[in-house]
């Protein structure tokens, strides 16, 4: 078979450099960082304003909780599941860079309406940011991956330095409109959102001369790549695919709990938990809760990214999908935080703000261990031509994950929160153990993708990395 040259760039190697990296890696992480501001600044006032009644001082749509949370995971899970046609369009027709820009405007022009105070607003504001999730999201993350050449070993760092960028956004954006919102009104919050987006955009057409490159249209590109893109999968993509499809039940678990954090733990925080410190006249708005989880994310990121390095090192199991199950068993036991703050309203009346923050700091591990590293091992194992795709199909993943969330919260009224919060913890538990019961087969069908040999796997297929060929 001839030898087929797979076209990458040089940045990771060659390109302008900061901190060891790619400087175009800086430029995405800001504008992710205020793309997150924006979305998760929404996300944390969007079950609060639904849920707020419609008498109020600062009025809301004044629905229940099971028709609140339904509709959050409706729209949580269109949100990722529009990540699969932006990768499409990414991968057929614009290439990623141009189709993140295209996202980025969709997303201005979403925020910009959702802060007007009409109801055909809020739905057509949800309908543009959903559309613009979809061109943005996973196609950025593709961007990150093709800064590094295969078998760079700074990638998985990348990642964490770029999942920072995300949750920095997400602090500032929960802690900035969730006091717009508390002080002025929903609509200034949302407004808020609006401006942190405006700024991501911004920042993406100044770095353009930086990810040159990067994010192109393959389609354009020469013959030969045309030849590579329209060659079928080989035995060995095939395999590698199969483990990546397996590889999102493991994240549909892992959202399915962990978003209760945006649905059934924010009116948790708003209706039953006790947020009044006393010693300075204050009480916290609900929605500045969901800056704990970015705060600790951004605090323990470097520790944790450490953690796996030196485990490694010492020749201990650290495969991706090892990472991803014991981050679900981490993530599962927050929720006997909540089971304990559930079982102390029955008492009491209330429950103390310390339930809500240890949850959310083993919710926080958890992610750390999981969906980093899921990010980084699609751009290992994902074949060239279908890069974004699976991209997209993994934030379809956490798109159904988020759905199972608001549908499992729904039902808290009727089983229980008690009762939801244990529940999870069990099913996530038992759920991580069978997925490192078979581990060691699942590892066979990535050939080598993780361990240095992804340059074999290629070579054994007739193609050659690009630094190899002649």
């Amino acid at each position: 078979m001839s030898s087929i040259t797979i076209d990458h760039p040089d940045h990771g190697a060659n390109g302008k450099q900061l901190w060891g990296h790619p400087v175009g890696l800086y430029f995405l992480f800001g504008v992710e960082m205020w793309e997150r501001f924006s979305y998760y600044g929404m996300r944390a006032l969007l079950t609060l304003y639904l849920a707020a009644p419609l008498i109020d001082a600062n009025p809301g749509l004044g629905w229940d909780s099971e028709r609140t949370l339904k509709f959050y995971g409706l729209y949580t899970m269109l949100v990722y599941l529009s990540t699969i046609p932006g990768g499409l369009i990414a991968d057929r027709l614009l290439g990623q860079k141009k189709t993140v820009f295209i996202g980025g405007v969709l997303l201005c022009i979403g925020h910009t309406v959702l802060a007007i105070e009409t109801m055909w607003a809020f739905y057509t504001g949800i309908a543009f940011i959903i559309a613009g999730v979809g061109g943005l999201k996973s196609n950025i993350s593709t961007m990150v991956g093709g800064l590094y050449r295969p078998g760079d070993d700074r990638r998985d760092k990348g990642f964490y330095i770029f999942y920072i960028g995300i949750n920095l956004g997400a602090f500032f954006g929960a802690i900035v409109t969730g006091y717009l919102a508390a002080k002025y009104g929903w609509h200034w919050g949302f407004g808020a959102a609006g401006v942190g987006m405006l700024l991501g955009q911004i920042m993406y057409v100044f770095g353009q001369r930086y990810l040159k490159g990067v994010g192109e249209f393959e389609g354009a590109k020469d013959s030969v790549n045309k030849d590579l893109m329209k060659k079928p999968l080989t035995k060995i993509e095939k395999d590698r695919m199969l483990v990546l499809f397996l590889s999102f039940l493991i994240i549909i678990v892992f959202w399915g709990a962990f978003e209760q954090a945006g649905g059934l733990m924010n009116l948790y925080a708003q209706n039953k938990t006790d947020r009044f410190i006393g010693l300075i006249n204050y009480e916290i708005p609900a929605a500045m809760f969901q800056s704990v989880n970015a705060f600790f994310i951004i605090t323990l990121a470097t520790a944790v990214g450490s953690f796996w390095f030196w485990w490694k090192k010492r020749g201990k199991e650290s495969s991706s999908l090892f990472k991803m199950a014991v981050g679900v068993i981490i993530m599962a036991l927050g929720f006997l935080f909540m089971s304990g703050a559930s079982w102390q309203y029955a008492e009491t009346g209330s429950s103390a703000m310390y339930w809500l923050v240890l949850a959310y700091l083993l919710h926080t591990i958890g992610e750390l261990c999981a969906s980093p590293v899921a990010l980084s091992f699609i751009t290992k194992l994902a074949p060239v031509k279908y890069a974004s795709f699976m991209m997209g199909a993994y934030f379809a993943a956490t798109g159904l994950g988020n759905y199972v969330a608001g549908w499992v919260g729904s039902y808290s009224e009727k089983a229980g929160e008690f009762e939801i919060f244990t529940g999870i913890f069990i099913f996530c538990t038992l759920f991580a153990v069978l997925v490192l019961l078979i581990l060691k087969p699942l590892k066979r069908l990535i050939h080598g993708a993780e361990d240095g040999g992804v340059d074999v796997a290629i070579e054994d297929e007739g193609y050659s990395r690009p630094d190899k060929a002649e």
